[in-house]
């Protein structure tokens, strides 16, 4: 039987994007503001669009189209908070990416050879994504999680919202199996009511950011990893790891070690922290209410929040002192730090996380890396 609908969570229709639109002088500074971004927001979409994007990577064509900053973060000095007309400008940029990733996704989600629905995916595809799907059925909606994108603290926020946890502050080391409902424990008439009925949402990230961030996390902080997957990078790809039965620790994988590895392994059967978003969360076959993002993760949050109707003491929580973010400059470094051959055929790999949600191809020419 379905669950009973709450009248804490009671929507009409589909919820949609929040509508930023403003008047007067703010609006009009905002829509300057905005239209600076779009140059190479449109560069990426023609490429996209002209279906060259996988030969540019190849032919190294990529030298015109300038990487634009980090979007989202503002340095505002200490104790200096954003004016109107900024706040209204952030606003409006937020809406135009939202409606580009919107579009795109509509477009390239309608090609016939993609999957456009659950059951439509293979087992393994199906399997993936049954898996990284949570449920919280007294608010109606359902999550996708992607590792490395604020994925901890949503699974804080769901705890909290079903009473597993008193606040999205309690310090304590996440479980993250226990006191959460997974789709995948669902029969395949409740997985289908939810998924006709229920707000869907996913976050995403800067792919390769995203990349980084987990090895530096799993093969910089996590003894597991280094012993389950260090050790056999290490043996597989450096040659002087010394004597055939020597121990390796696997604590000191080298990026260009962690990348050779993943051109080796087959996406569909990666590690969940660097498996693409888009084999995760299947985005073509799920059709999601929204996409949001970890460049506006606050801001998305909190539209999300609202959406499901969540009381006015669940926020998101902050982010941990000791959390150590991926700079633009500590990106730049590893990336160019890596031979170009291994990085074209890298990011093939991840291309429908770069074309779907809308993010530019790093930029890594010579000219762009002695800088």
């Amino acid at each position: 039987m379905a669950p009973r609908r709450p009248d804490s969570a009671k929507r009409s229709g589909g919820v949609r994007a929040p509508d930023f639109r403003s008047s007067g002088t703010a609006a009009a500074a905002a829509r300057r503001h905005s239209a600076a971004v779009l140059p190479s927001i449109l560069t990426f979409l023609v490429i996209v669009a002209s279906g060259g994007l996988l030969l540019m990577i190849e032919k190294g064509m990529l030298s015109g189209v300038e990487t634009p900053p980090p979007r989202g973060i503002k340095t505002l000095g200490v104790g200096r908070h954003m004016s109107q007309r900024e706040k209204a400008a952030e606003d409006i940029e937020s809406q135009i990416l939202q409606d580009i990733r919107n579009r795109t996704m509509t477009s390239m989600c309608s090609q016939k050879n993609v999957p456009h629905s659950l059951w439509s995916l293979t087992p393994q595809q199906r399997k993936t994504l049954l898996q990284h799907v949570l449920v919280n059925d007294e608010y109606r909606f359902l999550y996708c999680y992607v590792p490395k994108v604020a994925c901890s603290n949503w699974k804080r926020v769901l705890k909290v919202l079903g009473g597993a946890l008193e606040s999205v502050d309690v310090n304590i080391k996440m479980n993250h199996r226990n006191d959460l409902t997974f789709l995948s424990s669902l029969k395949p008439e409740g997985i289908r009511y939810r998924l006709q009925h229920y707000f869907k949402f996913m976050f995403v990230r800067e792919p390769m950011e995203r990349l980084l961030s987990a090895y530096r996390n799993k093969f910089g902080e996590i003894e597991s990893y280094q012993r389950r997957y260090g050790a056999e990078i290490v043996k597989r790809y450096r040659k002087s790891r010394g004597g055939k039965n020597s121990q390796v620790a696997g604590d000191d994988v080298t990026f260009a070690e962690f990348v050779r590895y993943l051109l080796d392994e087959d996406v569909e059967r990666m590690n969940e922290h660097w498996m693409p978003m888009y084999n995760l969360c299947q985005p073509c076959a799920l059709h999601y209410d929204f996409v949001g993002s970890y460049e506006h993760l606050e801001r998305d949050a909190e539209f999300v929040l609202r959406s499901v109707g969540a009381p006015p003491h669940v926020s998101f929580p902050a982010r941990q002192s000791w959390y150590k973010p991926v700079t633009t400059e500590t990106l730049h470094y590893y990336l160019c730090s890596l031979p170009q051959k291994l990085l074209r055929e890298l990011l093939p790999k991840y291309i429908l996380d770069f074309s779907l949600f809308a993010y530019p191809l790093p930029n890594t020419t010579a000219e762009h890396c002695r800088h």
